[in-house]
């Protein structure tokens, strides 16, 4: 899969909340979010079955439009991507460069404990 654009994300944002969903309802909740205009979205739902990134199925009254692509899958690859383009990669500068900016809460700092415990575990299993 390609990397989205942010045009692609709202669209996909829209049908993950609620899918199938008729493209009168989309064009809808676009205009709503983001200001787009009925041909703008037609638009980009067009360019986005083309791309093989929803589903439009047309053998109803109305068409209806489904995503192709999984939110999980998505943010994965939207993860990788910002991460090698930012910080190079590196988990760590990325984790660094939150915990300096951010002011987190005895619950986060929990959380994140709990996932770098359950990596270690992981990683154990492994060998």
């Amino acid at each position: 899969m390609k990397e989205l654009s942010g045009a692609e994300w709202h669209v996909l944002e829209s049908l993950w909340e609620a899918s199938p969903k008729v493209g009168s309802r989309i064009v809808a909740d676009m205009e709503e979010r983001k200001g787009w205009s009925r041909s703008t979205t037609l638009t980009m739902l067009r360019r986005m079955t083309d791309k093989g990134l929803i589903l439009c199925d047309d053998s109803g009254k109305m068409k209806t439009y489904s995503p192709l692509v999984g939110r999980e899958d998505a943010v994965g690859k939207e993860t990788e991507s910002f991460l090698g383009r930012v910080y190079q990669g590196s988990v760590s500068m990325l984790v660094n460069r939150f915990v300096e900016k951010q002011k987190l809460t005895a619950e986060e700092i929990e959380e994140l404990k709990q996932i770098l415990d359950n990596a270690e575990v992981e990683k154990e299993h492994e060998r």
